[in-house]
Protein backbone atom coordinates (compact mmCIF):
# COMPACT_ATOMS: atom_id res chain seq x y z
CA UNK A 1 0.00 0.00 0.00
CA UNK A 2 1.17 3.81 -0.43
CA UNK A 3 3.39 4.88 1.87
CA UNK A 4 4.35 8.94 1.74
CA UNK A 5 8.49 8.97 1.80
CA UNK A 6 8.60 10.82 4.82
CA UNK A 7 7.12 7.36 6.44
CA UNK A 8 9.72 5.29 5.13
CA UNK A 9 10.35 4.16 8.59
CA UNK A 10 6.85 2.68 9.05
CA UNK A 11 7.71 0.31 6.51
CA UNK A 12 9.37 -3.64 7.41
CA UNK A 13 10.64 -5.85 4.23
CA UNK A 14 11.14 -5.11 0.86
CA UNK A 15 9.32 -2.49 -0.79
CA UNK A 16 8.90 -4.62 -3.77
CA UNK A 17 6.57 -7.49 -1.84
CA UNK A 18 3.59 -8.41 -3.22
CA UNK A 19 1.37 -8.30 -0.06
CA UNK A 20 1.28 -5.60 2.30
CA UNK A 21 0.23 -6.18 6.04
CA UNK A 22 -1.13 -2.60 8.15
CA UNK A 23 -1.41 -2.66 11.67
CA UNK A 24 -3.27 0.39 13.01
CA UNK A 25 -1.79 0.85 16.39
CA UNK A 26 -2.32 3.84 18.91
CA UNK A 27 0.73 3.70 21.46
CA UNK A 28 -1.32 3.62 25.18
CA UNK A 29 -3.45 1.10 23.85
CA UNK A 30 -2.79 -2.01 25.44
CA UNK A 31 -4.22 -4.32 23.10
CA UNK A 32 -2.20 -2.19 20.41
CA UNK A 33 1.14 -2.65 22.69
CA UNK A 34 0.10 -6.54 23.59
CA UNK A 35 -0.43 -7.40 19.60
CA UNK A 36 2.84 -5.15 18.66
CA UNK A 37 5.01 -7.48 20.87
CA UNK A 38 3.59 -10.88 19.61
CA UNK A 39 4.19 -9.55 15.81
CA UNK A 40 7.65 -7.81 16.32
CA UNK A 41 9.18 -11.40 18.58
CA UNK A 42 7.00 -14.10 17.01
CA UNK A 43 5.15 -13.43 13.60
CA UNK A 44 7.53 -10.72 11.47
CA UNK A 45 10.39 -13.77 11.81
CA UNK A 46 8.39 -15.80 10.86
CA UNK A 47 7.03 -14.31 8.28
CA UNK A 48 10.18 -13.08 7.07
CA UNK A 49 12.03 -16.86 7.57
CA UNK A 50 8.91 -18.62 5.74
CA UNK A 51 7.67 -16.35 3.29
CA UNK A 52 10.51 -13.74 2.18
CA UNK A 53 9.98 -10.86 0.13
CA UNK A 54 6.34 -11.81 -0.05
CA UNK A 55 4.82 -9.37 2.78
CA UNK A 56 5.60 -6.12 3.81
CA UNK A 57 4.74 -4.79 7.24
CA UNK A 58 3.55 -1.54 7.46
CA UNK A 59 2.75 0.26 11.15
CA UNK A 60 0.04 2.52 10.84
CA UNK A 61 -0.30 5.36 13.50
CA UNK A 62 -4.02 5.76 15.08
CA UNK A 63 -4.27 8.09 17.69
CA UNK A 64 -7.15 7.35 20.18
CA UNK A 65 -8.43 10.99 21.88
CA UNK A 66 -9.43 9.33 24.96
CA UNK A 67 -6.15 8.41 26.07
CA UNK A 68 -4.91 11.92 27.15
CA UNK A 69 -1.11 11.96 25.91
CA UNK A 70 -1.62 9.88 22.79
CA UNK A 71 -1.24 12.58 20.27
CA UNK A 72 2.55 13.31 22.12
CA UNK A 73 3.11 9.82 22.08
CA UNK A 74 2.82 9.72 18.54
CA UNK A 75 4.56 12.56 17.96
CA UNK A 76 7.44 11.67 19.47
CA UNK A 77 7.89 8.43 17.13
CA UNK A 78 7.43 10.80 13.98
CA UNK A 79 10.54 13.36 15.57
CA UNK A 80 12.54 10.20 15.86
CA UNK A 81 11.75 9.39 12.13
CA UNK A 82 12.23 12.70 10.99
CA UNK A 83 15.46 12.51 12.75
CA UNK A 84 16.78 9.21 11.63
CA UNK A 85 14.23 7.13 9.88
CA UNK A 86 16.03 3.60 11.03
CA UNK A 87 14.83 4.42 14.86
CA UNK A 88 11.05 4.20 14.43
CA UNK A 89 10.45 0.37 14.97
CA UNK A 90 13.24 0.95 17.68
CA UNK A 91 11.90 3.29 19.13
CA UNK A 92 8.13 2.05 18.82
CA UNK A 93 9.48 -0.84 20.62
CA UNK A 94 10.58 1.05 23.98
CA UNK A 95 7.56 3.45 23.64
CA UNK A 96 5.25 -0.35 24.24
CA UNK A 97 7.72 -1.27 26.97
CA UNK A 98 7.14 2.10 28.38
CA UNK A 99 3.39 2.11 27.66
CA UNK A 100 1.53 2.58 31.15
CA UNK A 101 4.44 5.27 31.67
CA UNK A 102 1.91 7.25 30.18
CA UNK A 103 -1.33 6.32 30.95
CA UNK A 104 -3.70 8.69 31.99
CA UNK A 105 -3.31 7.97 35.71
CA UNK A 106 0.36 8.31 35.08
CA UNK A 107 0.22 11.44 33.74
CA UNK A 108 -2.61 13.38 35.24
CA UNK A 109 -0.51 16.13 36.95
CA UNK A 110 2.08 16.70 34.47
CA UNK A 111 2.45 19.00 31.79
CA UNK A 112 3.07 18.48 28.32
CA UNK A 113 7.06 19.33 28.82
CA UNK A 114 7.47 16.91 31.68
CA UNK A 115 6.20 14.14 29.33
CA UNK A 116 8.44 15.52 26.33
CA UNK A 117 11.44 15.53 28.36
CA UNK A 118 10.53 11.98 29.55
CA UNK A 119 10.25 10.86 26.17
CA UNK A 120 13.51 12.56 25.44
CA UNK A 121 14.91 10.04 27.59
CA UNK A 122 13.69 7.02 25.98
CA UNK A 123 14.39 8.62 22.65
CA UNK A 124 18.12 9.30 24.01
CA UNK A 125 18.14 5.63 24.79
CA UNK A 126 18.43 4.72 21.22
CA UNK A 127 20.95 7.64 20.54
CA UNK A 128 18.55 10.36 19.41
CA UNK A 129 19.77 13.44 20.28
CA UNK A 130 17.39 14.87 22.67
CA UNK A 131 17.82 18.29 21.86
CA UNK A 132 17.32 18.04 18.29
CA UNK A 133 14.02 16.03 19.64
CA UNK A 134 13.10 18.64 22.02
CA UNK A 135 13.06 21.14 19.37
CA UNK A 136 10.77 18.97 17.20
CA UNK A 137 8.19 18.92 19.32
CA UNK A 138 8.11 22.44 20.85
CA UNK A 139 5.06 24.11 19.81
CA UNK A 140 4.77 27.12 17.64
CA UNK A 141 3.61 30.44 17.82
CA UNK A 142 -0.62 30.74 18.23
CA UNK A 143 -2.30 27.18 17.96
CA UNK A 144 -0.37 25.86 15.01
CA UNK A 145 1.10 22.72 16.43
CA UNK A 146 4.98 21.75 15.94
CA UNK A 147 7.38 20.07 13.33
CA UNK A 148 5.62 16.99 13.06
CA UNK A 149 1.98 17.90 13.14
CA UNK A 150 1.30 18.02 10.06
CA UNK A 151 2.82 14.97 9.74
CA UNK A 152 0.45 13.53 12.14
CA UNK A 153 -2.36 15.10 10.67
CA UNK A 154 -2.00 12.77 7.49
CA UNK A 155 -1.37 9.75 9.08
CA UNK A 156 -5.17 10.58 11.48
CA UNK A 157 -6.73 11.64 8.17
CA UNK A 158 -5.79 8.37 6.32
CA UNK A 159 -7.84 6.39 9.02
CA UNK A 160 -10.28 8.27 8.82
CA UNK A 161 -10.59 7.80 5.01
CA UNK A 162 -10.08 4.12 5.84
CA UNK A 163 -13.12 4.07 8.48
CA UNK A 164 -10.54 2.86 10.70
CA UNK A 165 -12.31 3.66 14.58
CA UNK A 166 -10.50 0.93 16.95
CA UNK A 167 -6.82 0.00 17.59
CA UNK A 168 -5.74 -2.69 16.51
CA UNK A 169 -6.88 -2.56 13.12
CA UNK A 170 -5.29 -5.27 11.28
CA UNK A 171 -5.46 -4.86 7.04
CA UNK A 172 -4.04 -7.33 4.39
CA UNK A 173 -3.71 -5.58 1.10
CA UNK A 174 -5.90 -3.04 1.68
CA UNK A 175 -8.68 -4.82 3.26
CA UNK A 176 -9.56 -5.01 6.55
CA UNK A 177 -9.42 -8.40 8.70
CA UNK A 178 -11.63 -8.02 11.68
CA UNK A 179 -11.15 -11.39 12.80
CA UNK A 180 -7.99 -10.64 13.75
CA UNK A 181 -7.48 -10.18 17.64
CA UNK A 182 -4.58 -8.88 20.01
CA UNK A 183 -5.11 -12.48 21.54
CA UNK A 184 -3.41 -14.58 18.57
CA UNK A 185 -1.07 -16.65 19.35
CA UNK A 186 1.57 -18.05 16.77
CA UNK A 187 -0.42 -20.40 15.54
CA UNK A 188 -3.40 -18.91 14.43
CA UNK A 189 -1.04 -16.34 12.64
CA UNK A 190 0.50 -18.97 10.49
CA UNK A 191 -3.02 -20.44 9.49
CA UNK A 192 -3.95 -16.52 8.68
CA UNK A 193 -0.41 -16.53 6.53
CA UNK A 194 -0.85 -19.49 4.76
CA UNK A 195 -4.08 -19.09 3.75
CA UNK A 196 -3.32 -15.74 2.26
CA UNK A 197 -0.45 -16.83 0.56
CA UNK A 198 -0.65 -20.40 -0.34
CA UNK A 199 -3.95 -20.25 -2.44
Amino acid sequence: MALAPQFAGHRLGALTAPHTLEIYLDYLCPFSGKIYKKIREQIWPFVEQTYPNQVQLIFRQQVQAWHAFSTLAHEAALAVEKIDSSKFYPFSDILFQHQEQFYDVQVENKTRRQIVDELAELADSIAIPKEEFIHLLLNKEGNGGNAVTSDLKLCIKLGRQNGIHVSPTVLFDGLQENNVSSGWELEQWKEFFKNKLQN
